[in-house]
């Protein structure tokens, strides 16, 4: 099974460990649009230095999904640097929206489910800008 989400951008490749063990279905949901082609072309909207990176929207205002929502998982994991979360606007309403938080975000443990740490490419997540786009998303090994 794949085991990384591989994110092509404008600025470079983001490669992202799925933490299947830790958020099981979240993974498979986002393996599953990543093959589907459904992050392909979509930009990162929200862009907060310190803090967090966004993509994933189809309607690219903050408020797009893929047509359903996901339970929120809770995970031993934390929030450090290159940790990838589910973007919710509340409780169990994760969709194909993501963040990768770009340092240490204690306050967000336990709140947002991690379904991948960024392993290769967070100088890329430092270098996007609001409207950079995912060319295309891909699953390895």
């Amino acid at each position: 099974a794949e085991a990384h989400l591989r994110l092509e951008t404008d600025r470079g490749v983001i490669r992202i460990a799925l933490a299947r063990e830790a958020a099981p279905a979240t993974s498979r949901a986002i393996a599953d649009l990543a093959r589907k082609g459904f992050y392909d072309g979509l930009g990162f909207h929200r862009i907060v230095p310190d803090f967090v990176t966004q993509g994933g929207d189809p309607r690219g205002d903050g408020w797009g999904g893929p047509g359903f929502t996901m339970r929120c998982e809770a995970s031993p994991l934390r929030y450090e640097r290159g940790a990838v979360g589910m973007a919710l606007s509340g409780k169990d309403t994760g969709g194909s929206q993501f963040f990768i938080a770009h340092a240490a975000q204690p306050h967000l443990d336990g709140r947002y489910t991690i379904f991948g740490l960024v392993e290769e490419g967070m100088d890329v997540v430092d270098r996007l800008l609001p409207g950079d786009k995912i060319v295309k998303a891909t699953l390895e090994k």
